[in-house]
């Protein structure tokens, strides 16, 4: 009775357009993010910017090898925590997925990146800065932002030349991306001609930077430079008001969201902080970001924090690689990725080196003012 049934409904889906159905190309792209934990804001934009992707993907009918494709998006939390990270990218891989954009945290996506090169599953971070993710001989690992020896270098140099900072203080959060992106922040200090007074740490849970704010005052800083995220950038401008340092406020793409100025608590003064993002569009490129975002708005109803455009490219791109190459196979279409160039993104346009990393990555630099984000300036 059973197998008369089963021949029925295969009878009945063949009448409606099941033969369409058979056809149709299952592709599994994994996002890993932060969707707890004090920085679940950023992780909920980034997974946001992965969805709009794979539903305007659905929606446009791609084919890949002359079979229809249909995307799946595999979702985990990492909590920003490089454990959980680790089990989140084995969940993904015994998912047996076709790529992964993520994760969010240079402290997560180090040390997946090593189980999805076991895999052979291509990776692309959207917002990953530190060096070593590209630079571990992996196949395996791109980027679509500049890393932190652009960025934090030219935050260096942008504190010394354009802020006049002579008493330049830097603390960091102890994270890959924190302490990383700190140490470029001294190299471009001292290759632009300055020099740094203190240096401090804290870590990327704390909310009490009282002591370390208070050694720091000793020093009188004009600029203060912290390496971290913006959930604790928040607290420790609203403590350095307390202490009546009036210092400038130095960032990278990390603390540069448009959630920084709620964190503060209303104590962020006009042009006090200075941040860098990873990326950045001029001229008629920049129309295509400016869509982005009220497409984005529109879609979800919330505002883009920092990465969501990078993660929609990143979808976009290893898309583009499994059509170009005919296969959403692994092994198949990551060559094609590797030789990615000229790729017109809503970031800009996308081309990998050898590394995996961006070429000619660009750099915006913000400001703050009347509490909403302002562009100083794209550079690279």
């Amino acid at each position: 009775m059973q197998v008369k049934l089963n021949v029925i409904v295969g009878a009945v889906a063949l009448a409606m357009g099941g033969t369409a159905f058979a056809q149709d190309l299952v592709v599994k792209i994994g996002h890993v993010g932060p969707t707890s934990g004090a920085i679940a804001h950023l992780g909920k934009d980034n997974e946001n910017g992965a969805r709009l992707a794979i539903e305007e993907l659905n929606a446009k009918g791609v084919t890949i090898g002359g079979k229809k494709a249909k995307f799946e998006l595999l979702t985990e939390d990492d909590g920003a925590d490089p454990k959980q990270g680790t089990a989140a990218a084995q969940k993904l891989v015994d998912s047996k997925v076709n790529g992964v954009i993520g994760h969010l945290n240079s402290g997560t996506t180090i040390p997946a990146s090593k189980l999805y090169s076991d895999a052979g599953i291509p990776q692309i971070s959207p917002s990953a800065t530190n060096p070593r993710y590209t630079r571990q001989g992996y196949k395996t690992t791109f980027r679509v932002v500049a890393d932190d020896v652009h960025l934090g270098g030219t935050l260096g140099r942008y504190a010394v030349k354009d802020l006049k900072g002579t008493k330049i203080v830097v603390i960091d959060d102890r994270t890959a991306y924190g302490q990383g992106v700190a140490d470029e922040f001294e190299k471009g200090v001292k290759a632009a001609g300055g020099a740094t007074v203190g240096r401090e740490f804290t870590t990327d849970k704390a909310t009490d930077f009282t002591a370390i704010l208070t050694n720091l005052k000793a020093k009188n800083p004009d600029v203060v430079f912290f390496g971290g995220m913006d959930a604790v950038a928040g607290p420790m401008i609203r403590q350095m008001k307390q202490l009546g340092i009036n210092a400038k406020f130095v960032g990278g793409d990390g603390i540069c969201s448009s959630e920084l100025p709620k964190l503060t608590a209303g104590t962020l003064a006009d042009s006090q902080v200075v941040c860098a993002e990873a990326g950045g569009v001029e001229g008629e490129a920049k129309k295509s970001m400016d869509d982005f975002r009220t497409k984005f708005k529109a879609k979800f109803n919330a505002d883009v924090q920092v990465y969501a455009p990078y993660v929609y490219d990143s979808v976009n791109v290893m898309v583009a690689a499994m059509v170009k190459a005919g296969s959403a196979d692994p092994a198949k279409y990551l060559p094609v990725l590797a030789a990615t160039d000229g790729f017109k993104g809503v970031t800009g346009t996308i081309g990998f080196d050898s590394k995996g990393d961006i070429k000619n990555g660009a750099l915006t630099l913000y400001t703050y003012k009347g509490g909403k984000r302002e562009q100083l300036a794209v550079v690279r």
